[in-house]
């Protein structure tokens, strides 16, 4: 199989080092390659989730995955695309985070058969690394006018990047060599937004005498503005259903735009290209039959079929079609006399009470299907009389508010 020809067809290639070469290794053998994941939350995003499809298709395609946990390198934090440093977190919740992380990598990869994936983390090799020889071996490499001329350092150039975020790139870099001296690792993926970090690790593998390092980026995925995609009202897309609900997360993709539903298809699905090719073709209402879809699909491979069928259930309930309101995001009131602007907010709906003054006042915000269009409403007894109360933003945003 030609995966590399397989990955073009459906978009997901960005750049790639040594582009001939890497081909006739990946046709030739079977490649042992790695995506680092750094573990700065208990929970992966859905920006994430597309490296994870890329390592499930170099998978089936015979190669083998390494999922590396930088429990090392997340103490320093990526400055990549960051216009300030990162949070340092301590050993514990880095340990923490791992354990949650691993958990959800499992469900992408096989740790199985001829081609199993393994799992390192590399707390293991990084913190016991003397300081003095890593930069006579490893930093001797590397020239400042190089490093600062790179994306990944140019925004932070401008507020003040510290000589400690300076050593992210060496750090990942020597990942790349460790990996390749200790498991026979020659290719490194990850997000576009990762080059600099990739091509640092193919060259010092290189540089060191060895000529078989590659790196392998893939399109990060963005809407059709150029926005990631990803962002709701409380913040990332996350793939923990107690950070983001199956429902919250099936309404993300269900609501896509027109333009956004060939790339969330051919990415976050394993549908054929064919099939892909149908569903995007289609127009006007008839789209939305693709992104009820894409919605299900993707659900079902983050939180499970049974999940995936519970939050389609929910929407078509909520457009009068039957089925049920259980696993609709839902949040509890401490009272029912609240304020409609504290309940927008608590709910997420709105991020500030200015915000939801301005919903309200546009008329995008209804109550058990009635227009609120008071911002000093407080709900009552009446708002309550099946239990619970529907409020809903616009024409596809619901909430289910109990107490």
């Amino acid at each position: 199989m030609d995966i590399i020809k397989e990955l073009e067809s459906r978009g997901y290639i960005e750049q790639i080092t040594h582009d001939k070469e890497l081909r006739e290794e990946l046709e030739n053998e079977s490649v042992r390659f790695y995506i680092g994941i750094d573990p700065t939350a208990d929970s992966m995003h859905i920006g994430h989730f597309v490296a994870l499809m890329v390592a499930s298709r170099l998978q089936k395609a015979g190669h083998k995955p390494i999922i590396l946990m930088g429990g090392g390198t997340a103490a320093i934090g990526d400055p990549s695309g960051r216009t300030d440093m990162r949070q340092m977190l301590t050993r514990e919740q880095l340990d923490q985070n791992v354990s949650a992380i691993k958990k959800q990598a499992e469900r992408f990869v096989s740790f199985e058969g001829e081609n199993a994936a393994i799992i390192v983390n590399n707390k293991d090799w990084l913190l016991d690394l003397n300081y003095i020889d890593f930069m006579k071996d490893i930093g001797s490499k590397f020239t400042i006018s190089r490093m600062l001329a790179q994306e990944c350092y140019k925004t932070r150039l401008e507020t003040g990047l510290t000589f400690f975020e300076m050593g992210y790139l060496l750090l990942q870099s020597y990942d790349f060599l460790y990996l390749h001296d200790k498991y026979g690792c020659k290719l490194q993926i990850g997000g576009n937004d990762q080059w600099s970090n990739i091509i640092g690790g193919v060259e010092l593998i290189r540089k060191i005498g060895a000529e078989d390092s590659y790196g392998l980026t893939f399109k990060l995925l963005t809407t059709a503005e150029g926005k990631k995609m990803g962002k709701t009202a409380k913040g990332a897309l996350w793939l923990n259903p107690e950070r983001t609900s199956p429902y919250e997360f099936y309404q993300y993709w269900r609501n896509i735009g027109d333009t956004e539903v060939r790339k969330v298809l051919s990415l976050l699905t394993f549908l054929p290209l064919e099939e892909v090719d149908r569903l995007s073709s289609l127009k006007d209402e008839k789209i939305n039959e693709a992104k009820k879809i894409a919605a299900y699909e993707i659900t079902k491979l983050i939180h499970g079929e049974e999940e995936a069928k519970k939050a389609e259930e929910a929407t078509e309930a909520l457009f009068g079609n039957g089925g049920n309101i259980e696993s609709m995001p839902s949040t509890k009131l401490e009272n029912k006399e609240s304020s409609i602007l504290d309940v927008i907010v608590l709910t997420g709906i709105a991020p500030s009470k200015g915000q939801a003054k301005t919903l309200i006042s546009q008329g995008g915000i209804t109550l058990n299907d009635v227009k609120i269009d008071d911002v000093q409403y407080k709900l009552s007894d009446n708002d309550f009389k099946e239990g619970y109360a529907i409020l809903k933003k616009g024409k596809k945003i619901f909430h289910k508010l109990e107490i």
